[in-house]
């Protein structure tokens, strides 16, 4: 080679001539990816951020420099100037879209907002080593991403992702743990289980005894033995200062905490603390913290101004603490018997006007009142409230978003109504149900009671089957729009270990992160499977956390 030659080959900027890298396993897949030859070095690399960001975008981007330099050892730092790595600000991009433009020379981020940021990293991020998600330095390692043209937004705005706390407890770590997964899978929403018969899990100031009576439950059921009593005590609340830890963490990584306070229903622990919130045809010493599973049949009394007061008292502090636009006020399953011989209940119902109509009882829409009355209290504070689709059952106010869990047809009601939709539907969304046709080999789970009890039919809820869910499928063109999202759910009765929490949410909930992102056209089986085997499940490995190991 001629000196000329070797000048020009020297000034080549750095990958130029690199071959192309193989094409990155990315989680859920980006709506647009081209791939081409040549990769960018980050090691060293400078970043520059457009100061039209909010301070989050900064400090998003500035984490990321600070983690590369621990990883690689070479510094990156964010600079007023120029740099190598730059990120736009672009208002033409949708909410939470991003683009990344890869040259050998340099990169560019394109978003709108915080989440578009935080999001193109988290992309970046899959396109390195996986220790770039671990703090052990591991200079050997390959610290370039290849020349790549992205555009990516997601299908859906909620992307939701549901931990019952109530049932057993978990701890602030294990939750901080499952946030950290959800933003580097691009979850969005936290819905957080609160309050239920077997335990009320968060501290309300004018309440104490819900957390210092409902927070305990002496003993809990073995397996599916509904007469048993393992004797223990057992129980745990959050603070405040705790769930504000919490609010503050998941905000950092673009997802917002919805609380849920199940109302009318579901409030057996709050019934033990309370007793005189229950109906008059109770027993109050007969109230305790619920030790068994299933759907207490002992209900708040809301014939009663105490009780309503009670629950306006109690929503007030909860919207005061969290600051999203949601609460879950639940609605489910709510037992309405005692309501039928309770004085004061049949005394509002008379005051009402409530009759039996349309196939929906008085006592049905007894919940309506209390259902619209929360909602309008809710409205005060600036919120909106969610409810299970029972809470279409009679009439519901405009401005409700129903949450469709016994399978889709709520979800297409609600929306061919008007009502805006969050679809969670048992047959495709409820992971605390078996993985595998093989009882035997599956750890213990609800649908194990099923099978006891010969209520189960053989389809359980594997990782094909949740990968194969259309959220819109059997919903109206016209009412489409109506659809925000999906959530999957984690109901924990038979889950009382975050090992075991980890293994029934992984890799399922990653299934879910390809439904709410990924355009139907984008959607592949086999490329998802792929990227699981290759790059997502042992990305779980290096979090350490735990998962169910592909078939």
């Amino acid at each position: 080679m001629n000196k000329l030659s070797l000048l020009a080959a020297l000034l080549l900027p750095l990958g130029a001539c690199t071959p192309k890298l193989a094409e990155p396993h990315i989680v859920p897949a980006p709506q647009s990816m081209e791939i081409s030859d040549g990769a960018l070095c980050l090691k060293g690399i400078t970043f520059n951020c457009d100061p039209s960001f909010d301070d989050k975008s900064f400090a998003a981007v500035e984490e990321f420099a600070a983690q590369l330099s621990a990883v690689n050892g070479k510094k990156s730092q964010v600079s007023g100037d120029d740099g190598a790595f730059c990120f736009v600000k672009d208002d033409s991009i949708t909410p939470e879209g991003y683009s990344i433009s890869v040259t050998p020379a340099s990169a560019e981020v394109r978003a709108s907002d915080f989440n578009g940021v935080f999001y193109a990293l988290q992309t970046i991020k899959q396109m390195l080593p996986l220790s770039i998600y671990g703090g052990q330095p591991d200079r050997g390692a390959d610290w370039r991403i290849p020349c790549c043209e992205i555009e990516d937004a997601p299908r859906f705005a909620y992307r939701g992702f549901h931990l019952d706390c109530c049932r057993h407890f978990f701890s602030i770590d294990e939750v901080k743990k499952i946030i950290d997964v959800m933003s580097i899978f691009k979850y969005n929403r936290f819905h957080w289980h609160l309050t239920e018969d077997q335990g009320w899990r968060i501290q309300i100031d004018k309440y104490p005894r819900l957390t210092e009576v409902g927070a305990w439950r002496n003993g809990t059921m073995v397996g599916g033995d509904w007469n048993s009593n393992d004797g223990i005590r057992y129980g745990g609340f959050y603070t405040k200062d705790e769930i504000r830890d919490i609010i503050a963490y998941a905000d950092a990584r673009g997802i917002t905490v919805i609380p849920e306070i199940d109302l009318p229903g579901h409030m057996q622990a709050a019934l033990a603390s309370y007793p005189e919130l229950g109906c008059k045809g109770s027993q109050p010493q007969s109230y305790e913290v619920w030790t068994i599973w299933g759907v207490s049949k002992q209900v708040l009394n809301v014939g009663s101004e105490k009780t309503m007061q009670f629950l306006e008292d109690v929503l007030g502090e909860v919207a005061d603490l969290f600051p999203g636009e949601y609460i879950h006020i639940g609605g489910d399953e709510c037992p309405r018997d005692e309501w039928k011989t309770d004085p004061d209940c049949q005394a509002l119902i008379k005051k009402l006007r409530l009759k039996d109509k349309d196939g929906v009882s008085a006592e049905a829409r007894l919940q309506n009142y209390v259902t619209a009355r929360m909602q309008k209290f809710l409205a005060g504070k600036g919120k909106k409230i969610i409810g299970w689709d029972e809470i279409l059952e009679g009439d519901l106010s405009e401005g409700a978003t129903v949450m469709s869990w016994r399978g889709t047809k709520g979800g297409i009601k609600a929306a061919s109504m008007g009502y805006d939709v969050i679809m969670s539907p048992t047959t495709y969304c409820y992971f605390d149900y078996v993985q595998g046709h093989d009882l035997v080999k599956e750890p213990f789970t609800i649908t194990h009671q099923w099978a006891s009890n010969k209520e189960w039919e053989e389809d359980p809820l594997t990782l094909e089957k949740v990968y194969g869910y259309e959220p819109l499928a059997e919903i109206p063109a016209e009412a489409q729009k109506h659809i925000l999202g999906v959530q999957c759910n984690m109901w924990t009765e038979y889950i009382a270990e975050p090992d075991y929490l980890e293994f029934m949410y992984f890799p399922r909930a990653l299934a879910i992160s390809e439904v709410q992102w990924c355009n139907p056209g984008n959607k592949d089986e086999s490329r998802f499977l792929e990227s699981l085997a290759l790059r997502a499940l042992p990305l779980l490995e290096q979090l350490g956390v735990k998962y169910r190991a592909l078939d």
